[in-house]
């Protein structure tokens, strides 16, 4: 039985219409000042939009979105992650990041979607039972019940150092699926490309988020457990872990911003971040508050403005003389270029781009070999250590507050290839950070020098750093490149591919394979790829965590929408794209590509013209281009969505006065390596009724999903397996390999005054059935208001499937003066599928 309606669901970058910037200009754009947030009006219009979205994808009106957060974009632009809901559920994973511009419009939209199967009709035999019963979205746990199992489970004596939080939701349980050029291959020689994630069933469940103390230690946990039987779906851990003069044991004398009251010093930075919890980035003095539950303490003060002896503290001194100053230096300095490399660089203020004030907490427990950051009070806690020293080194905050970023942003799950990314970004910032201040930090880049691709080794008394980024496997846990098994991996392991993939890219490789910065995946030409600096690289990436990637992002998912980010900064087929593709390459995500650039990029010479006809008529768009290397090819689109089959320079259809207003685009693409593309302006359709030309049928195309119908409507929508005649949707009829019936219809009036009623319709028959008998059928009628059959206009079977659609027609003139109902009936027996796909239904009288 062939694979049956599910929906276009992969992780993707939803392209919508956008001009595309001149790249020297959108490299050196900044993000914006902070945002204020959405009125419930606005995020009402939001929503309302993205539903729109998802109604020309096909999805049923169970299901919405739900706004979580927004930040700043670039200059003029705002950025809204909305989760997506089913029947008022949110769908654990699945989500939107939206970009719109200072009018609402949405310019972008990044989409993991894992929403497939819930639209999936309920009936009996073969693949058409659905997905979750209704009666499945009913929990028998409470709330209550849920948070006291999981802390019966992971601290029964724990105390709860922040309230339990406990959410009901649809998980969806993933699998691993390979694609069909990767179903041979051995498990040894899988790329992250050859894998793509997809739902295997749903669980009502409850998201329980535990935040606990328990002897000695932190015991953070989030969990998913199944609402109806208690169970554990999945459980991971959710810690997330590494003008004064002051003495830092790092870095020498460096200056610190502190404020002054009276003739007191206090280490509270007014100059960088507002509101929060002291009003300004701010050091506080743990003094040995147990890591248990520990207490952040007050500000630290002094009555001189030169702070700290510059060395390890003493365990069991004083937290506030010079000696226990030092670590509050540490902390000051960090957090200080950790906020003017991401302000100056990027135009991203504080860690939420908002703006808010932070604080960081030294001494927190004795001895404590440590650092983390707090998503409860968005702060962070550093210990003094005992087999490391002082954990403030400049990487280790500037890693901590990555965490920060990130839990405003894209909030990657902290588990699986997610987790890993979650690592890998707080690492690419504290060396990142480390580059900035160890070269003045000043400037609005990032220095291509400065830092040593070694997180945390000044904390460790070994020599030995926590993570070597350029080859990860040398600390004896991480691996080096992508793997099917690395989603099994602690999260500090599963890092090490993409540190390793974000040295390559800014620093490049060697081609020698005794060499630590050699990969074995780099095949093409020059064997050595070339890096392009730790500021572009860097920008890269900001832009793909903040304005692209979901909580759900995988390593695949990664590389997709890192290349995406370099191209709206760079352009298609730059030399930053380029090391992009070749940097993942190196870490076994995607294929490796030749760095000789291509000849010159694609222009294009004719622009589509708008077109103006008839109901009824042809209207055609042209599309001309030039430079880049011949063959081309061609994309065309309607209303930002890819017209199915349209890849020739011109593009005609047939127009139905519904397509009047809709706007068309073509991509053309060169035959070099890496694709040149160019991307035409736009060109408007209007349909006129002259002469008295008039489209009968309500969303004949289907792009409105089930407006205008009747009966089976669960057939209509975009599903993989088949494409549409036009646009997006289609409706398939059949396909199930069981016995089944499914009908359509919608009534239709045809006025006594037409001279002529042309019915036509575009129809696609595929076929498991290789008996010349006609066991499944699919019948076209016209029926009166009763429900009587006035006409069998054509019954089509097995027997008539054909490649590609045919476009069948029939004069309606006999129904002149009634009102009738078109109906396409499907009936299919108990074996081998067959599958009626129609789209593109009209009726045109004159």
């Amino acid at each position: 039985m062939t694979l049956r309606k599910t929906l276009l669901a992969a992780s993707i970058v939803a392209a919508l219409p956008m001009m595309a910037s001149n790249a020297a200009q959108a490299a050196a754009q900044l993000m914006s000042a902070p945002v204020a947030q959405a009125s419930p009006q606005e995020s009402a219009g939001l929503v309302a939009k993205l539903a729109a979205l998802d109604n020309q994808r096909g999805l049923s009106a169970d299901h919405s979105f739900r706004i979580a957060s927004q930040h700043p974009g670039v200059v003029g632009e705002k950025i809204t992650r909305a989760n997506h809901t089913y029947k008022g559920l949110r769908v654990f994973g699945s989500e939107s990041v939206v970009v719109t511009n200072d009018a609402g419009d949405i310019v972008s939209e990044s989409v993991s979607d894992r929403r497939a199967k819930l639209d999936a009709p309920a009936a009996s035999g073969g693949g058409r039972t659905a997905a979750v019963a209704p009666a499945d979205w009913t929990p028998t746990l409470s709330t209550t019940d849920a948070i006291a199992q999981v802390v019966k489970a992971v601290a029964p004596s724990g105390t709860h150092r922040w309230e339990p939080k406990a959410e009901l939701l649809i998980y969806p349980v993933m699998k691993s699926v390979r694609i069909a050029s990767a179903l041979n291959k051995s498990e040894s020689a899988l790329n992250a490309m050859d894998l793509e994630e997809v739902v295997d069933h749903y669980e009502l469940a409850y998201y329980v988020q535990t935040r606990m103390a328990d002897k000695g230690k932190l015991v953070y946990f989030d969990t998913m457990v199944n609402a109806k039987t208690g169970a554990v779906i999945a459980q991971w851990k959710a810690l997330q872990t590494v003008v004064g003069t002051g003495n830092s044991q790092y870095n020498g004398a460096v200056p610190i911003q502190t404020s002054q009251s009276g003739s007191t010093y206090k280490m509270l930075d007014s100059t960088r971040g507002t509101g929060g919890t002291y009003g300004g980035m701010a050091i506080t003095n743990a003094n040995h508050s147990s890591a248990n539950n520990p207490n952040a303490g007050s500000i630290y003060t002094n009555t001189t403005n030169t702070w700290g002896d510059g060395q390890q503290y003493i365990n069991g001194g004083s937290t506030t003389n010079a000696n226990g100053q030092t670590a509050a230096v540490n902390a000051l300095w960090g957090l200080m270029n950790t906020y003017d490399a991401l302000k100056n660089v990027l135009g991203w203020q504080s860690l939420d781009g908002n703006n808010t004030a932070t604080y960081i907490a030294a001494h927190v427990d004795t001895q404590y070999d440590n650092a983390f950051f707090e998503p409860g009070c968005k702060c962070m806690y550093i210990g003094d250590g005992s087999s490391f020293y002082s954990l403030g080194s400049i990487d280790v905050i500037g890693h901590e507050m990555s965490h920060g970023v990130t839990d405003a942003t894209s909030n990657l799950t902290y588990s699986g290839e997610s987790g890993g990314l979650n690592e890998s970004n707080s690492d690419i910032g504290g060396e990142m950070v480390e580059a900035y201040a160890r070269n003045g930090g000043t400037g609005n880049v990032i220095p291509a020098s400065g830092n040593d691709w070694m997180m945390g080794k000044e904390i460790s008394k070994s020599g030995q750093p926590l993570r070597w980024m350029y080859k990860p496997s040398k600390d004896g846990g991480s691996p080096d490149a992508w793997s099917s098994t690395i989603k099994n991996l602690d999260v500090h392991y599963s890092s090490g591919p993409n540190n390793r993939m974000f040295y390559f890219l800014s620093q490049g490789s060697n081609s020698s394979s005794t060499s630590d910065y050699y990969s074995k995946y780099l095949v093409k030409s020059p064997a050595a790829m070339t890096g392009i600096g730790n500021d572009k690289a860097f920008r890269i990436w900001f832009k793909a965590n903040t304005t692209k990637f979901t909580s759900s992002t995988n390593y695949a998912d990664a590389r997709t929408k890192v290349l995406a980010a370099a191209t709206e900064l760079y352009g298609a087929g730059s030399k930053e794209a380029i090391a992009v593709q070749r940097a993942y390459a190196a870490i076994n995500v995607g294929a490796d590509i030749d760095e000789a650039t291509a000849p010159g990029g694609v222009s294009i010479t004719t622009q589509p013209a708008n077109v103006s006809v008839t109901a009824g008529a042809t209207a055609s768009f042209t599309v001309g281009a030039t430079g880049g290397t011949a063959p081309y090819s061609y994309k065309w689109y309607r209303n930002g969505a890819a017209i199915s089959g349209a890849t020739s320079a011109t593009y005609s259809l047939t127009a139905q006065t519904a397509d009047n207003g809709a706007v068309f685009n073509a991509v053309v693409s060169d035959s070099s390596s890496p694709v040149k593309t160019a991307t035409s302006g736009n060109a408007t359709l209007t349909v006129g009724s002259t002469g008295g030309t008039t489209e009968r049928v309500t969303n004949g195309g289907f792009e409105s999903g089930t407006t205008g119908w009747s009966g089976t409507t669960g057939v209509i929508g975009n599903y993989s397996g088949q494409t549409a005649y036009e646009g997006s949707n289609f409706a398939w009829l059949g396909g199930n390999g069981t016995t089944a019936s499914e009908t359509i219809t919608q009534a239709v009036t045809i006025p006594s005054t037409v001279t002529s009623a042309t019915l036509t319709f575009a129809l696609h028959i595929d076929t498991a059935e290789t008996d010349p008998t006609a066991y499944d059928k699919l019948v076209v009628t016209v029926k009166n208001s009763a429900g009587s059959v006035l006409s069998t206009l054509a019954t089509y079977s097995n027997v008539n499937a054909a490649s590609g659609y045919q476009v069948r027609t029939f004069n309606l003139s006999a129904y002149k003066g009634q009102t009738v109902t078109l109906s396409f009936a499907m009936t299919e027996d108990s074996s081998l599928q067959t599958s009626f796909v129609v789209d593109k239904v009209s009726l045109i009288t004159q």
